[in-house]
């Protein structure tokens, strides 16, 4: 069904849904590329070296293309929720900025130490930035997910200012971005499994399952803090709507263990995006229609139909442009890196 021929109530829940999809994207590219800086970050060892360049190959070719998932997010936002995009930038601008501080900042260093690599070795002044921002913005974006989430940030007589606007440092927040951390650095160890060989496949394998198992800590605390800060939220991700898919999550996240003990990397690949995919696609659906918990929802900060209506037009023609030179991309670049993993 065409934009113009869907009624207007239903067009701030279309756009609401491709913005959930942009946050798929950005969440298994993105956050893969993020912890591959974590990684970088903490690689240590007689091979630490080997495993620096494995990450800086497997980024190499796609370490900016992953962040127009991001930016179509944020557009999104601007045009087709203008009063939510304008009430976050408020109650969440230490974290945003710093986001985006990180993201420019871990832009930057990868691509001057990739450039004085031969001459001055990976352990520079731009690694440990690299490595640093790359850890540092997960965390803050896992915070700011909680926050949108717990029900802390207030609008008070419908006035800009939000009430606890460091809804970002609650307890609650204060795991999920550990949690967001150590699912990135997951994602991460799982696909260079996929892009190595030899003793540095292996060392990632045992970095996937310590990571593994990190985030399975972290996730319980996360259950245990959500049903005691966010009743509402814990309601939804037990109930009848968000259940069964957050459900099938779980049950996917020890089916990829066990693929990544035996061997069979590409499966586990596979399993592990399935299994992020699954959690967030859960929390979406809880979430769901509150943008910003209780006082936003897509409708009441929707802008007018007309721009909704334009905003969703663009969407397909983008796509038919951005999804198939993605495509291309990883095909010629990222193919190279395989290694023949089952």
């Amino acid at each position: 069904m065409e934009p113009d021929t869907l009624p207007s109530e239903a067009l701030p829940h279309l756009a609401g849904l491709v913005a959930l999809l942009s946050v798929l994207a950005y969440a298994v590219l993105g956050g893969a590329d993020f912890g591959g800086g974590t990684w970088d970050l903490f690689a240590s060892g007689p091979r630490a070296d080997e495993h620096r360049a494995a990450i800086g190959r497997a980024m190499g070719p796609v370490w900016e293309a992953n962040h127009v998932w991001l930016i179509f997010l944020i557009i999104i936002l601007f045009t087709g929720f203008p009063a939510a995009f304008g009430f976050l930038s408020i109650a969440l601008y230490w974290p945003f900025h710093l986001v985006l501080a990180g993201i420019a900042l871990r832009g930057a260093a990868f691509v001057f130490r990739a450039h004085g690599q031969a001459a001055t070795g990976w352990t520079t002044g731009w690694g440990w930035v690299f490595g640093a921002a790359s850890v540092i913005t997960p965390l803050l974006l896992g915070a700011c997910l909680a926050a949108v989430s717990s029900g802390e940030l207030r609008l008070e007589a419908r006035a800009p200012a939000p009430i606890a606007p460091l809804a970002w440092l609650s307890p609650l927040a204060l795991i999920m971005g550990p949690l967001a951390l150590s699912i990135c650095s997951y994602l991460a160890a799982v696909y260079l499994t996929l892009e190595t060989g030899g003793e540095v496949r292996e060392d990632f394998r045992r970095r996937a399952l310590g990571a593994w198992v990190v985030a399975g800590i972290l996730s319980i605390g996360t259950l245990f803090l959500t049903y005691a800060e966010a009743p509402h939220l814990w309601a939804e991700l037990t109930g009848p709507r968000a259940g069964p898919i957050v459900a099938v999550g779980i049950l996917l996240a020890p089916a990829s263990a066990v693929s990544l003990l035996q061997g069979r990397f590409s499966l586990a690949r596979i399993l592990a995006t399935g299994q992020v995919l699954l959690l967030l696609l859960g929390w979406a659906i809880a979430q769901w229609p509150y943008l910003v918990y209780p006082d936003l929802t897509l409708v009441n900060s929707a802008a007018p139909p007309a721009t909704l209506s334009a905003l969703l037009w663009t969407v397909p023609f983008g796509m038919l442009l951005l999804v198939p030179a993605l495509w291309f991309l990883f095909a010629v670049f990222k193919g190279r890196n395989e290694t023949g993993g089952r």
